[in-house]
């Protein structure tokens, strides 16, 4: 419960909304290159969209050549059904969230966009504190992440095509929209059927963050109303599965086993569920989805200035820090401190004192206003 209670879900959204304000101070971040990939990515978006919901455009006019011969002004079926068909589209299936991942394959790697973030996450740091006593500054991140190689991240993507990528998306994501749907036609069923979502909810969040939420989720399940708990529930997932996504840039940096990376995500699982569950609902939106995609990436870079600790140099100490990376121990003071204070927060990491990076740091000294 300690690592997902709702002081931790609050502060992850207002880093959520600090994260957003600081990228978005960011000149670099609305280079033509950025709107050029964008353009292309709502252009893609809107036209998979369109072919997706060729099914519910047929239903549609399928409904108004009836109507010409049969009186729906007094029925109520067919308003039920179009709802319904949407219902399952954006709630159940994750259209909307699916066409991100896809952008995501589609368009170029977000990369380049978290490491001009985290540069200028440094440097405005380095601005607030410029009156401060350098030894007590935090160690810079982007000094030393850009060291790090993602050559065998991008050998793999290189080797992979366009449309490898897209299939491989499409299977995990047919996956997961097959287990959705399988669940939410249980829930339909006689008598079992309203014990459905709240028994999956407790399996889903019993296994994420232990049996206190989920117990609570559960009981919330009996009485909640089922579509509000699918909207809960796959909101959950999208959240979880955009943050995955939104940390790559680091990860693939930071190589840390599969056990280690599932054990820093619960570590951190409040925070990170209150940051991305604004960003999981917002790029839902048509057309706009995929910048808010990119001012999320933005924004990631921030917060990983909070939950982490500068990394050292790549070489033998990168081993020890990633296992002392592993368990989150500042989480107590980032937590209990004030929301002005958060630019204070790690003054001084225990990664500076091991990198001796702790003063001047490798960055390009731009004035941003």
């Amino acid at each position: 419960m300690s690592n997902f209670d709702p002081n931790a879900f609050l502060r992850g959204a207002q880093l959520t909304f600090v994260g957003a304000n600081r990228a978005l101070q960011n000149p670099e971040l609305f280079t033509g290159t950025h709107y050029r990939q964008a353009a292309i990515a709502v252009c893609a978006g809107l036209a998979i969209r369109i072919i997706i919901n060729i099914p519910i455009y047929a239903v549609k006019a399928l409904l108004w050549i009836t109507a010409i011969f049969v009186d729906l002004d007094h029925e109520t079926w067919d308003d039920k059904l179009v709802n319904g068909l949407n219902f399952l589209s954006t709630s159940v299936l994750q259209v909307p969230f699916f066409l991100m991942l896809v952008m995501s394959s589609v368009t170029p790697t977000l990369d380049n966009l978290f490491m001009e973030s985290i540069r200028f996450v440094d440097q405005t740091y380095v601005q607030k504190h410029k009156s401060d006593d350098p030894s007590k500054l935090r160690a810079m991140y982007y000094p030393t992440l850009k060291m790090y190689s993602t050559h065998g991240e991008r050998e793999k993507k290189e080797k992979r095509s366009l449309l490898d990528g897209i299939i491989l998306t499409a299977v995990k994501y047919g996956r997961r929209a097959g287990i959705s749907l399988a669940i939410y036609g249980l829930t339909f069923l006689p008598y079992v059927g309203q014990f459905v979502l709240p028994a999956a909810s407790f399996y889903t969040f019993n296994r994420s963050v232990g049996p206190v939420p989920a117990g609570i989720i559960f009981a919330c399940g009996l009485v909640v109303p089922k579509h509000y708990m699918v909207s809960f529930l796959q909101t959950y997932f999208s959240s979880r599965s955009l943050m995955s996504r939104l940390l790559e840039p680091y990860f693939h940096r930071i190589h840390f086993t599969k056990q280690q990376k599932k054990i820093w995500f619960i570590e951190r699982s409040g925070v990170l569920f209150g940051f991305s569950v604004a960003f999981a609902v917002m790029v839902k939106v048509p057309l706009l989805g995929v910048l808010i995609y990119g001012i999320a990436e933005a924004s990631t870079a921030y917060l990983i200035t909070k939950i982490t600790e500068p990394p050292p140099p790549p070489g033998e100490s990168e081993k020890e820090y990633i296992e002392s990376e592993v368990r989150w121990k500042n989480k107590h003071i980032l937590l209990n401190l004030p929301l002005d204070k958060l630019d204070e927060f790690n003054t001084r990491m225990i990664g500076a004192e091991k990198t001796g990076n702790m003063s001047t740091p490798d960055i390009p000294r731009r004035q941003y206003t």
